[in-house]
This record gives C-alpha cells, structure tokens and sequence, in this order.
C-alpha cells in the first residue's frame, strides 16, 4: 500500500519513463507525468493523474509541474527523473552546443528537480529520487559519449545528494540499465556485449533485475541498506526509495 503517495515522473512519453508512469500508478501512487512530445500529458491523464507538456531541461516548466502537483496533492513523495537521448557522435567532433544539450538533458535537469522538491520532502519527514542513468556511466560506451560521460557526473552528485539527505529520510538512486526494448539491437551494440532487457522499467520498479541493469544506491554512507543492495542488485528498486 502507498497510503496516498504521489510521484513525479518526468520525460515519461514513452520508454522506460512512461513504464515507471504506469508501474506507479498501478501501485497506487498518484502519478503527475510529462514530456515534450505530449504524450505524457495525455498518459498522465488516462491514468487519473495530472499531465504536462513541456521539456525537462527547462527550469520553469519543472518549477509548474512541482507547484501544480503540490497544490493538487499537497505532496510529493517520489520523483523519477527520466531523459531522452542526448546527441551522439565521434568524441572529438561532437560540437560543444551539444555537449550542453546533454548537460541541461542528464544532469542539470535532476539537479534542478532536487532543488525544487527537496524543500518540500523535507518537511514531509522524507522522500525518494530515482534516476534512470545508463550502464555506461561507469564503463564508458564510446557509441554514447555524452551519455556516459554526463551520467558518470550524475552518479557523483547522487553520491554526494544521498549522503547529505539521508538524516531526512531522503534517498536518491540511480538505476543502470543496459539496452532494453525502444533501442533496436545491432552488430555493434551486440559487440559491446549488451543484451536487450524485456520490460526493464517495470522489472526495476517492481524489484527485480533486468539484463544489464544494475542499481546505484546510496541512501546513508557504510549503512546496512547499501551493503545489502551490493549484495542483491535487484533488491529495493522501487520509487519509494526502498
């Protein structure tokens, strides 16, 4: 039982953002969805939620999908801070406008995400981030570049985010997954040696580990928690942080 809990998931048109959506709400949560294509307006809705449109490398869109949910539910308990696919290319010819596009789309997004809701988890005596990162944050994928690079930025501010909140009861956990459905497979993605991962959103929210996807978890320095999920990488993937 989720006892009213209300979360926020954003990017979640389609993919593993809108996967989450549907886990959610299945579970209970009072679900607030968007995306810039429209798509999340329209699932968060057809879910007895609130939807939105709009992108999540923009500040204030984020800032009226926080006050239109808080005002609704008076709440905010989970945030999933899901993201497109930022620009790929060569490592040396990538442009430097894209390298920012993938900055505001993987890490500058959360961040202003965590701004804006901590304060209000605060107050509510605890709360739950979870971060749909890449398995390629900590061994890089030279065909994602910026993914893997940023991610790998996104996994240090979650460290350092989690140990600082923790006291609250508020935990941010990054999830890895590897290559899953909405990504066709290749010779080259196969030489990598990534298998695709059926269902992988709804596998990680309902607690257990698709191919490839493997959990970051740092709710509180050397807690027993965290030493458990090392032990289990399935264990505890839910939005609620458990």
């Amino acid at each position: 039982m989720t006892d009213g809990k209300v979360a926020i998931i954003t990017a979640a048109g389609s993919g593993m953002g809108a996967g989450c959506a549907r886990e959610l709400a299945a579970q209970g949560y009072r679900v607030a969805v968007m995306s810039a294509s429209g798509k999340g307006e329209a699932l968060g809705k057809s879910l007895g939620g609130l939807g939105f449109t709009g992108s999540n490398t923009d500040p204030g869109v984020l800032g009226n999908v926080v006050g239109a949910t808080l005002e609704r539910w008076g709440r905010i308990d989970a945030v999933v801070n899901s993201a497109g696919h930022p620009p790929k290319g060569a490592l040396l010819e990538i442009a430097d406008g894209d390298w920012h596009k993938g900055l505001d789309m993987i890490l500058l997004n959360v961040i202003h995400m965590a701004r804006l809701v901590t304060p209000i988890m605060e107050k509510q005596g605890g709360g739950a981030f979870v971060n749909i990162s890449t398995f390629a944050a900590f061994e890089p994928d030279p065909a994602f570049p910026i993914s893997c690079v940023l991610r790998a930025g996104l996994a240090s501010f979650s460290k350092l985010y989690a140990d600082k909140h923790a006291a609250q009861g508020i935990r941010m956990n990054n999830v890895l997954p590897g290559f899953f459905d909405s990504l066709p497979e290749n010779e080259a993605r196969r030489s990598h040696g990534a298998r695709p991962s059926h269902s992988a959103a709804e596998a990680t929210l309902a607690g257990s580990a698709p191919t490839r996807c493997e959990p970051v978890s740092w709710p509180a320095r050397d807690s027993v928690k965290s030493n458990a999920m090392r032990r289990n990488p399935g264990a505890g993937l839910s939005a609620a942080g458990g």
